[in-house]
């Protein structure tokens, strides 16, 4: 039996991150007979912050290459949330997150041209970006760059988020919504039939135990397609919790992964995340150097206060 159960403790009612505890993340959480919590994070409270903004472009640069050829190609969304997400929501208001991500680069008119084109995903759907009221999710970003050729899987756990996923692409007829264990997918549908794809791996991290099966999800994966590409989003609370994702990777023996990292402060053992990256296996050959353009530009508006930092290196290089 589950039950659902409102958390109403005063830490989790401030205004900073969810990720500050590393063991649970949000403002509600489901338990089990057994009182384990699971379920709990909500990214409605973050959607479009510093991390989206990061995790989106990088995203949109490997759709974008892996459409170059004509052939189709398979994307799966382990952890998808709802997939579009409405700024003007009481959880988008509470943190106020996004008016430091996206609206930052909103009304800019020096944007660089990688990220005008993420910024104009965003725009077709707030009607021509008069006004800003609605967030892409990684799902919506990706549908705006599938083809008809290409197709999807996004998976969803939390039992609130799931029929709104479902609801939000339901008209799409080349991607496919299951409320599934996402991690379990990259042992089920891999390798895909058009032997070309992406795999998103972008957990919530509520359980410490997340950092490990970040890695055990890859190793299945990567034995069944070696030559699909990979991106793992990861937070920055605690950096030797991060760590353990670099060192797990690297004893894989799996070759040619690129770290891509973006700070607003520096490390710190206070609450809340300083920062926030991507690791991407068999990345294009172009995003490193696409990221290392992009990565100043960002930084500085992003964190006009100056103490940001960024960093593109290879975990394992080829």
């Amino acid at each position: 039996m589950v039950e659902q159960v409102k958390l109403k403790t005063p830490f989790l009612q401030r205004n900073q991150k969810n990720y500050s505890n590393p063991d649970l993340n949000t403002k509600s959480a489901v338990f089990t007979s057994k009182g384990q919590t699971m379920l709990s994070y909500r990214h409605s409270f973050h959607a479009g912050n510093h991390a989206d903004v990061l995790k989106h472009i990088v995203l949109m640069l490997i759709l974008e290459n892996l459409s170059l050829k004509e052939k189709g190609f398979y994307y799966l969304d382990t952890h998808s949330g709802v997939g579009r997400y409405r700024l003007s929501s009481n959880e988008s208001e509470k943190t106020g997150e996004y008016k430091e991500g996206i609206g930052r680069l909103w009304e800019r008119t020096d944007l660089p041209e990688e990220v005008a084109r993420y910024v104009d995903l965003i725009k077709k759907l707030n009607y021509g970006g008069k006004e800003l009221r609605y967030y892409a999710g990684s799902p919506m970003i990706a549908a705006q760059l599938l083809r008809s050729q290409d197709r999807a899987l996004l998976t969803e756990l939390h039992p609130s988020d799931f029929p709104l996923l479902r609801n939000n692409f339901k008209e799409f007829k080349n991607i496919t919504t299951k409320s599934e264990n996402g991690f379990q997918q990259l042992k089920a549908t891999l390798p895909p039939k058009e032997r070309r794809g992406l795999v998103l791996i972008d957990p919530p991290y509520e359980l410490k135990e997340d950092y490990d099966l970040v890695v055990k999800a890859i190793e299945e994966g990567y034995k069944r397609f070696a030559t699909g590409t990979y991106a793992i989003w990861y937070p920055v609370v605690l950096r030797q919790q991060t760590k353990r994702i670099f060192k797990g990777l690297e004893a894989t023996g799996i070759r040619k992964i690129l770290k891509i990292e973006l700070a607003v402060r520096p490390d710190s053992d206070q609450r809340g995340m300083t920062a926030s990256g991507m690791v991407v296996i068999n990345p294009p050959w172009q995003l490193e150097q696409q990221m290392k353009a992009i990565l100043p530009y960002l930084t500085q508006t992003l964190v006009p206060e100056g103490t940001g930092s960024w960093t593109v290196e290879w975990i394992v290089p080829e």
